[in-house]
């Protein structure tokens, strides 16, 4: 049997592609040979495709098929990006690769017809819904994408609908899941869509394009270049600017199997792509044509459905052609076959009619479709359409073989060749192929029991494995695949690999529980809701305070069980959260490395939330980014638990900035990081504790690379956290006239307090947006309902000093005639304004937000309010003090950082919580000149060390 060992592919897309240009071969059928060693990095082009292009002037350029053409509008240049002058210009007839004949040479990007087989390590893409992408392309046809596309979740793939089903799954590899892991990460070259003004990194000069798909990006360190260019750099990615906050792939360990990309990146179900977007079940977009009106043809030309096998049949799944009406069969067979991105050799297919009863859709139309070629084609005569009546559907079918040339694969990295090609006959089993494989991979000393034949079915949007059995035949296996979907089959590989049993470990956190109870009690209520097995499910922590468990589950079916089920289960009225969760291998962490773990608040901020959960994925590993509406900042913690030092950015307002906190302060003792440093990307309306830290007063659209850097160079400062212990009462009716007690609640602050009216604004405008969240997607829309709320205050009277008394450090202290009571931490109150004022005053020290101290101050009315934001008046200074007493003599409203409530006549009791946290504080741009006063407050933050800065 012959046998012929092909070079492999030096990494194209890191994990993914080879880039374009490596040398990748692709061998003549049955032809012999040795193994060749793996070229260097750096080595010049391998051979061409098995079928080359007689049209093209040059050599067969990695799969391409170039004919020349006549230009009838102004046409760019793929490779160069330049006008191509002139009449005539180059064009791939299978990806639409449009070329300057001078260029034809230089073409190193493969073409979509072979792309898939140049993947290194199949990865799925998780798609979101289709939206519009201005002055983008679509990287399978290469055309603008001028309708609503898709783009990738995780990395910057932008695809048609019709063009999902041929993607390549070559997304970023973002974790190690025990197929081809290493520890050393290339390049993941992304073609096109770069964005403008972009410069290449080896001639300097512009790379990008926005009237063609041209020039190369890395998306893990954002370096750019031209396509030839990124020959001259090094293959290793070093994660570029952000290499310091990245969570090293190397570091994550995830065994998900069938778990799609949504389910393991923790994307939200709204993410995802409407139904009717799917081809099946695990991939994209339905080909062109399906389930639409087939459009009208030019007056000599026929429009013809075509299907590449049963299943396309079965989904009325069809791609439409149009060829000329006096067209041969032959040249309507070829176009089909383009149309599937196929170009094998067409003798090797039939185009077979499809029955009237398929044609309709009706799936009990069995047998054979079609009875092959009719005599007409086979004399050679003209296609189907040069009948008088023929079917406008039609099905391709490859022709009976007695042999086959398959591509093995190895399952391990280091081998020295990507894949081995050898003859496969009817006689041909999984074993005796695998028998035959190893002494080309140099595994000849071990025994071929120890090794199994695997088939991957490399989906777009899931890589599907399964083994096969000893004595399966591949050459009816290969005739089967190809039945099904000739899609499929180019899709498909076969590895060869270790039959060792993968010991399975799933994470799933189930967060809605009733908190407080024990992990028996949790084990008992999850067995009650959800039949957990006990031989395979355990529980691997329990956070009692949050409601919350994590399971560690041993097996890989009763996880995606358990993961479905809890999804849709309710547990004393709550719905049940259900997350997949890696494992961070934190003695992998590069010495210089802290990364950042990102909390988005999508609701926070309009649409910028959800773009920048999107942005982040994409600049960062997703594995380190957490949308908050999906399970709190729990997840996110226990993931970063074992790491000796990590970051933190909250991407949300004041109010999301203290769950966060809070959250941290609860968890400190089970991380072995007790005090990571908090930054904030402010999407809020107050943003107050964002302007201090001078992350500015809400983010209008900055490019969140600048964030991360920002981040990344800012310093650390202390803030004093205070807690609020909320003891409230009512006195009973009953005849013994004893109180009936409400439990005691606990509440945590960073920025200030309020009692009174200031309470009072804030909880009208939090109904108000409870009653129509939609409209409240603005900042400006936010500040002018507050606005209004004030007006209709405006003579409004309670004598708030009435109805409260106020202790400090056990002192009584009297109160003057005011509405509100507000205690303040930090320089910045109701989005800016100066509250305490910057006047000396030898009754009070100097404010600061690490001193201990609290002010606290009083305001007489809304009018007085809106004198102090609009900085003409500042408030009326009552105390300042580290321990406070307030008494409500009956229900008043209450606002901690902006969340309001009614409180209870009661207790209130503000005193200081264990240690100071760790801010972020953005670095200064440039020297400033000498403010104001306030700004100059602003600035006077301490750092951990001690001092002012």
């Amino acid at each position: 049997m012959a046998a012929a060992a092909e070079s492999g592919a030096r990494a194209w897309l890191g994990g993914g592609s080879p880039r374009p240009g490596s040398p990748a071969s692709s061998p003549d059928l049955g032809r012999g040979g040795r193994a060749q060693p793996e070229p260097e990095p750096g080595a010049g082009p391998g051979s061409g495709p098995e079928r080359a292009s007689a049209r093209s002037p040059g050599p067969a350029a990695l799969g391409h098929t170039f004919r020349k053409v006549m230009l009838t509008k102004p046409t760019f240049c793929h490779l160069c990006s330049d006008f191509i002058w002139g009449l005539a210009g180059f064009l791939c007839d299978v990806c639409n690769f449009m070329s300057h004949e001078k260029c034809l040479r230089q073409v190193k990007t493969p073409c979509t017809s072979l792309a898939p087989s140049l993947v290194r390590v199949p990865v799925a893409h998780c798609f979101g819904p289709r939206g519009l992408y201005k002055r983008k392309f679509c990287a399978v046809c290469r055309r603008s994408l001028e309708a609503p596309a898709l783009r990738c979740e995780v990395c910057e793939l932008h695809v048609h609908p019709d063009c999902v089903p041929f993607a390549c799954s070559d997304c970023r590899q973002c974790h190690q899941d025990g197929h081809r892991d290493h520890d050393t990460h290339h390049h993941h070259w992304r073609e096109g869509n770069l964005p403008s003004g972009a410069r290449c990194e080896v001639c300097r000069k512009a790379c990008g394009s926005s009237e063609v798909l041209a020039g190369l990006r890395c998306e893990w360190c954002g370096v750019q270049a031209h396509t030839v260019c990124s020959l001259a750099l090094a293959p290793e990615c070093t994660f570029g600017r952000l290499r310091t906050l990245m969570l090293p792939p190397a570091c994550v360990r995830l065994l998900s199997r069938n778990f799609s990309k949504t389910h393991c990146f923790r994307i939200s179900e709204r993410a995802c792509p409407e139904p009717d977007d799917g081809d099946d079940g695990e991939d994209g977009g339905g080909p062109a044509g399906a389930g639409r009106e087939v459009p009208a043809p030019e007056s000599n030309k026929q429009t013809l459905k075509i299907f590449d096998g049963s299943d396309a049949v079965h989904r009325n799944r069809f791609r439409v052609v149009s060829v000329p009406r006096l067209a041969r069969s032959e040249e309507v067979l070829e176009a089909a076959l383009r149309a599937y991105y196929i170009t094998e050799d067409p003798r090797g297919f039939e185009l077979q009619a499809l029955p009237w009863p398929l044609q309709a859709g009706d799936p009990r139309a069995g047998g054979k479709a079609g009875g092959g070629r009719t005599s007409e084609e086979e004399e050679g005569g003209r296609g189907p359409r040069s009948r008088e009546v023929s079917p406008e559907a039609w099905i391709i079918r490859t022709l009976p073989r007695t042999q086959d040339v398959l591509k093995i694969y190895p399952a391990w990295l280091k081998v020295g060749v990507a894949y081995v090609s050898i003859r496969v006959t009817p006689e041909s089993t999984a074993r005796t192929v695998v028998l035959e494989v190893l002494p080309l991979l140099g595994r000849q000393a071990e025994g071929p029991e120890s090794f199994q034949l695997e088939e991957v079915f490399m989906g777009s949007r899931q890589v599907q494995r399964s083994v096969l059995a000893d004595e399966e035949s591949l050459l009816s296996r290969l005739r089967d695949i190809r039945q099904t979907s000739l899609r499929q089959m180019s899709q498909t590989r076969f590895y060869v690999a270790e039959s060792k049993a993968v010991a399975p470990r799933v994470s799933l956190f189930v967060g809605g529980l009733p908190p407080g109870l024990s992990p028996q009690e949790y084990g008992s209520l999850l067995d009650e809701a959800v039949a957990t097995k006990a031989g395979l499910v355990t529980l691997s922590h329990v956070y009692s305070a949050q409601g919350a468990v994590v399971l560690d589950v041993s097996c890989f079916a009763e996880a995606e069980r358990l993961y479905m089920l809890v999804r849709d289960t309710a547990v004393h009225g709550r719905l049940l959260t259900a997350l997949v969760l890696p494992d961070v291998l934190h003695t992998k962490l590069p010495p210089d490395c802290c990364p950042l773990l990102v909390f988005v608040n999508p609701k926070s901020g309009g649409l910028k939330g959800r773009d920048l959960l999107c942005s982040f994925r994409k600049l960062l590993n997703p594995h380190q980014v957490f949308e908050l509406t999906n399970g709190g900042p729990l997840p996110g913690l226990h993931v970063f638990a074992q790491m000796p030092r990590f970051r933190v950015l909250v991407c949300g307002g004041d109010g999301t900035v203290g769950w966060v906190l809070a959250a941290l302060e609860e968890m400190r003792h089970q991380l072995a990081c007790p005090e990571p440093a908090v930054a904030i990307l402010p999407l809020g309306t107050g943003n107050d504790l964002g302007r201090v830290l001078r992350w500015g007063p809400g983010y209008s659209g900055e490019d969140p690379l600048s964030v991360l850097v920002s981040v990344d160079e800012a310093d650390a400062v202390l803030v004093d956290r205070w807690t609020i212990l909320l003891d409230a009462h009512e006195a009973s009716g009953a005849e013994n006239g004893v109180a009936d007690l409400e439990p005691p609640k606990i509440v945590q602050m960073s920025n200030y307090c309020g009692i009174g009216i200031d309470a009072e604004l804030s909880l009208d405008f939090h109904q108000a947006r409870e009653e129509e969240p939609s409209k409240f997607t603005s900042r400006f829309h936010n500040k002018g309902v507050y606005v209004r709320v004030g007006l209709q205050k405006m003579s409004h009277a309670r004598s708030l000093h009435k109805e409260i008394r106020l202790q400090v450090e056990q002192q009584e202290v009297e109160l003057p005639s005011i509405e509100g009571l507000i205690f303040i931490n930090i320089p910045s109150w109701g989005s800016g304004a100066d509250l305490w004022g910057s006047d000396s005053d030898s009754r009070f020290e100097k404010p600061r937000m690490d001193d201990g101290l609290l002010e606290v101050v009083g305001v007489t009315g809304v009018m007085h309010m809106g004198q102090v934001q609009g900085g003409l008046r500042s408030g009326i200074r009552i105390a300042q003090g580290a321990y406070f007493r307030v008494t409500l003599l009956k229900a008043t409203p209450v606002q901690v950082d902006g969340e309001p409530w009614v409180q209870a006549p009661g207790h209130m009791i503000i005193s200081a919580v264990g240690p100071k946290v760790h801010m972020l504080r953005k670095a200064k741009q440039k020297p400033k000149k000498a403010g104001t006063p306030k700004d100059a407050r602003a600035d006077e933050v301490p750092t951990p060390e001690g001092g002012l800065k």
